[in-house]
């Protein structure tokens, strides 16, 4: 049986998935009150991308009362490795240690960050 390829959600569609991940459900007027405290966007637009995604099965849709209320339909962990994935592989040659020392190096990592990265080292080597 092939497996359906995954569908990767565009820029606009992973705005409001972040929002739709913060609030669990959202009716399409709070996606789009959300949306315009960072940029300029129409209502119609707003609903319009909704609409495509629960058709690309990135949403749900309660469809029972007059207000419709869309949930995510992807988890945030699935899309962040989704992503992850392909950063790797387009941008660091699927070099995983290549990101790492990368995001490490242009930031400034906190003692606590340094921590949870160490364990997780750890952890990874205890594994092999």
């Amino acid at each position: 049986m092939i497996k359906p390829k995954a569908v990767k959600p565009t820029e606009s569609e992973l705005e409001i998935l972040s929002i739709l991940w913060d609030k669990q459900a959202a009716t399409v007027r709070a996606v789009h009150e959300e949306l315009c405290k960072t940029k300029d966007a129409g209502y119609t637009t707003t609903l319009k991308l909704m609409q495509i995604m629960f058709e690309k099965n990135l949403v749900t849709r309660d469809d029972s009362n007059k207000t419709h209320i869309y949930m995510p339909a992807v988890s945030k962990e699935k899309t962040q490795k989704q992503f992850l994935n392909r950063m790797i592989n387009g941008l660091f040659s699927g070099s995983s240690a290549e990101l790492v020392l990368q995001a490490l190096g242009q930031n400034d990592t906190s003692n606590a960050e340094l921590e949870k990265i160490q364990q997780l080292i750890d952890e990874l080597k205890m594994k092999k």
